[in-house]
């Protein structure tokens, strides 16, 4: 019997255990610190991604994989599944090339009439929910037709924050000038960060102080997510101790269904910084 498989890039974000229950299949994208590259998530972990980090007066770039990459990917999939179709979910366009890599990667091929290609125009668990909502969806044997919608409406229906806790970094990458930095700095100011209908990142306020930040981040959910039970995944730079405070805070006003804890990669890592939590809500439709 055949079944969609679904494919992704390392940016998703996804914790292992569920990759591995779902069996999705991962592309990595690669990290540069200097001349040194490696693999996302294969050759570097994200504590030592995080690490490197703090320890590099430049920041890392990142490399998206190249369309050959995703052409061989479908080739190899096709090859080991005859007959299946293939969902392959993206980063969003707005934020990296992979989408098109992934649909030039897929016209490389004689035959690419089952693989389906998604701008997911998200980042990070941000997108990951919705991959990890496709494999399930597939595992159900439901049709590509039936999981394409199911992936528009979860990204449809989900709310997601990031919370910077150090300024230094949006500096070095040129989003902030030095002087507002080192006044946000001694100001103790959280910027708080989301994603656009395009998806694009941009500020949506400034809050003095972590617990003001995350109080407002709660505020916010409750204006857009207005049901008694949701789905939540909180999103850490190797540190799920800080996600803490905020599950607390959004347990006060939410039943919640599943809770996942996401480690969040070098895309948003890079520019965010060390400290950056992250929170993805959707509403609990079973």
């Amino acid at each position: 019997m055949t079944h969609t498989i679904i494919v992704t890039e390392s940016t998703a974000d996804i914790p292992a255990e569920l990759i591995a229950k779902y069996d999705i299949r991962i592309i990595p994208l690669r990290l540069f610190f200097g001349e040194q590259s490696y693999a996302d998530g294969v050759d570097i972990t994200s504590a030592e991604f995080y690490s490197k980090l703090s320890a590099s007066a430049q920041l890392p770039t990142t490399s998206q994989p190249s369309p050959a990459d995703y052409t061989a990917m479908y080739e190899k999939l096709t090859a080991e599944h005859p007959g299946s179709p293939i969902v392959s979910i993206h980063l969003s366009s707005g934020l990296s090339g992979t989408y098109q890599s992934a649909t030039i990667g897929r016209s490389m091929l004689d035959d690419h009439s089952h693989i389906t290609v998604i701008d997911s125009k998200s980042a990070s668990y941000g997108y990951g929910l919705a991959v990890v909502h496709a494999a399930r969806l597939a595992q159900q044997g439901k049709s590509v037709a039936e999981i394409e919608a199911g992936v528009a409406h979860i990204l449809s229906r989900r709310e997601l924050y990031f919370m910077v806790d150090d300024l230094e970094y949006l500096r070095k990458g040129g989003r902030i000038g030095r002087a507002s930095a080192v006044l946000g700095t001694l100001l103790n100011v959280k910027p708080i960060l989301s994603i656009d209908e395009n998806g694009v990142i941009y500020p949506v306020e400034k809050v003095r102080g972590q617990k003001k930040a995350m109080t407002r981040i709660v505020e916010m959910m409750r204006q857009h997510l207005n049901v008694r039970k949701i789905n939540l995944a909180l999103g850490h730079t190797a540190n799920r101790e800080s996600c803490e405070p905020l599950l607390q805070m959004i347990r006060e006003h939410y039943e919640i269904g599943e809770l996942v804890f996401s480690e969040v990669g070098p895309v948003i890592g890079t520019h965010a910084g060390p400290g950056t939590i992250a929170m993805f809500a959707w509403p609990d439709e079973e």
